[in-house]
């Protein structure tokens, strides 16, 4: 339960912010009727939240119950997913956060039966933090029993790997279409300014393509500190990102980062694209941006990301491009983490960690723009989605992302022309 405390101040406050977030993005504003009730429906709930909070901090958890089970029941009452942005998949997944809270309540206060039923009911709304679940020092008086057992594994099976394994296959278009991708030539203007401003023939070295490619993720990642929570006040190209990392101290986020990589690849003649790698969960908006890079050497594209400074490779050493990656996660095939993989040269990353679970959760569906080039996503000029193309499995249906889509993966990551 401890480790939810955060988490649920973020479930039940931000998923407000989220909607207007998601509805600012389809450029239709809330109505000040939309607003006022939403901000009613905030204050509400923050006050219980507050109070069970608090309870529970002090070790009341008997007492921590009573605002618990008011919380629930404006959850399930409320109608505010018919007069706002606010999803009836957000209620739930509030609703099962604290279920879960409250069964570990009444485990502590050794009401075992009601313990049962509240944890049952927040599985069936949808928990799926298993971790938590598993080691949870609260739930320990329910380890032994078999529903608690069969409970856990429900949640297990709602794992990142295991999601993953048991999505729909590709198929590939009927009719033959012309490849979408194109790739701004190193010699325009604006790349030919961002090889000169980083000197990346230097950076690049003299090794062969693929140290070349290697040298270049590296310069990124050590130049420019990962930042997920902050998107930078900056142009999206990599000069003025690098500039702001180095005239603020701040981190820009995964996307930035991309964007800044792609642009380098770019202007050195190597086609690159930057690939936003979304989950399957409509409500998990953590996504992860990382790079795709074509090799000549290897005739194929290759796995890159700036903010671990990491690629992937089989079990022979052989770097693998990212429908690689996704495809042996789901068929349990060897997968093999650079030994460079960190963050911000502070915490290192594992196979276990970074692939297994943090990977297998956002390589669900792929989004990536039809045309790689300088500055792609300027806050200063329109960025119109049929610019985006996306590849989801077959009957994947997730509205986050409206773009032009595709089920064939031979089209999505067509070598380039």
């Amino acid at each position: 339960m401890k480790n939810q405390v955060i988490d649920k101040r973020i479930l039940v406050v931000l998923t407000m912010m989220l909607a207007l977030v998601m509805n600012a993005k389809a450029q239709q504003k809330p109505n000040v009727v939309q607003q006022k009730r939403m901000m009613e429906f905030q204050v509400m709930m923050a006050m219980h939240d507050t109070t069970y909070k608090n309870y529970i901090k002090d070790g009341k958890y008997k007492e921590a119950i009573t605002p618990l089970t008011t919380l629930i029941n404006i959850l399930d009452t409320t109608t505010i997913c018919q007069r706002t942005e606010l999803s009836p998949e957000m209620i739930k997944a509030a609703k099962a956060d604290y279920l879960y809270d409250m069964a570990c309540c009444y485990a502590l206060t050794k009401q075992k039966k009601l313990a049962l039923e509240a944890l049952g009911k927040s599985v069936d709304s949808g928990y799926k933090r298993y971790d938590n679940m598993l080691n949870d020092n609260d739930l320990a008086s329910l380890r032994k029993d078999k529903k608690y057992q069969a409970l856990l594994a429900v949640v297990k099976d709602r794992q990142p790997l295991s999601v993953l394994k048991k999505s729909a296959p590709y198929a590939q278009d009927a009719v033959k279409i012309d490849n979408p991708f194109r790739y701004e030539s190193k010699d325009s203007k604006c790349l030919s300014v961002v090889r000169e401003y980083f000197k990346l023939d230097s950076v690049a070295g003299q090794g062969d393509e693929l140290s070349k490619i290697i040298n270049l993720l590296h310069f990124a990642h050590d130049n420019m500190r990962h930042d997920g929570g902050n998107r930078a006040f900056a142009e999206m190209d990599a000069i003025d990102l690098y500039n702001y990392c180095k005239t603020t101290g701040r981190g820009i986020n995964c996307r930035q980062l991309a964007i800044s990589l792609c642009e380098m690849y770019l202007s050195m003649g190597i086609p690159a694209r930057y690939v936003t790698c979304m989950p399957a969960d409509s409500l998990d908006y953590e996504c992860h941006v990382i790079n795709t890079v074509w090799s000549d050497q290897l005739q194929k594209w290759l796995y890159i990301d700036p903010t671990m400074d990491a690629w992937v490779m089989d079990e022979n050493g052989t770097m693998l491009s990212i429908a690689e990656v996704r495809e042996r996660l789901r068929n349990d095939l060897p997968l093999v983490l650079c030994e460079t993989a960190n963050w911000n040269h502070e915490n290192q990353q594992t196979k276990e960690y970074y692939l297994d679970y943090y990977m297998a959760k956002n390589l669900y569906y792929f989004v990536c723009k039809k045309y790689s080039r300088f500055n792609p996503e300027s806050d200063y000029r329109p960025n119109p989605a049929e610019e985006d193309i996306r590849l989801i499995p077959v009957g994947f249906v997730n509205n986050n992302w409206k773009c032009d889509t595709t089920t064939d993966p031979n089209f999505f990551w067509a070598n380039p022309e």
